[in-house]
């Protein structure tokens, strides 16, 4: 099945997810297709609300940015029912992107230390202490359960610079090459 991918605008970004439980219906089929989803339109990681659903499900594939960080090499991983505890150093500044907001990168401070405890598919409970980039690929994923988005981090003054560009994301002006859903039409 062909997922598209929520755009900016849509209501179901801005809501918090629901827990989901081991009886989920389809749960192993959801997760394989919005692997799918996520690697049609190129990206690292997917949270079910990019999908469509107020479910606390990410999907991620990090080995594509491996090259420049190797703390990524191999890390592929099915979070369900994620929780992140923030261990400690400084906030780290890096260039995000998401496929949500298409066409937009900005600099978000995000610390590169945390400890993440979640089920598998099979509802096996993992924890892990994560660093470096992975650790941003998870606290971005993560943020889209609480109905955040990456650009809630920046300033005001840079939000306003880049309202032009998510205006054409809402008006559905700004064409992606995967597919997408755009927010619906007000009247």
């Amino acid at each position: 099945m062909k997922l598209p991918v929520y755009l900016y605008g849509h209501p179901v970004l801005r809501k918090i997810s629901e827990p989901i439980a081991p009886d989920f219906e389809g749960l192993k089929t959801l997760i394989d297709d919005m692997y799918d989803a996520m690697y049609k339109s190129e990206g690292v990681g997917l949270a079910a609300p990019q999908i469509g659903l107020n479910i606390r499900l990410v999907v991620i594939d990090a080995d594509p940015v491996s090259e420049t960080f190797p703390d990524c090499a191999g890390r592929k991983l099915t979070l369900i029912n994620p929780v992140i505890e923030v261990l400690d150093g400084d906030a780290v500044k890096r260039t995000e992107g998401c496929l949500s907001l298409p066409g937009i990168s900005e600099d978000v401070a995000r610390v590169e230390h945390i400890r993440l405890s979640w089920v598998d598919a099979d509802f096996n409970p993992h924890t892990e202490e994560i660093s470096g980039f992975l650790a941003r690929i998870v606290q971005h994923e993560c943020d889209h359960l609480e109905g955040k988005l990456y650009i809630d981090h920046i300033s005001a003054i840079r939000r306003q610079l880049i309202r032009g560009k998510l205006n054409n994301i809402v008006s559905g002006k700004t064409r992606v090459d995967y597919p997408a859903k755009y927010a619906p039409r007000r009247r």
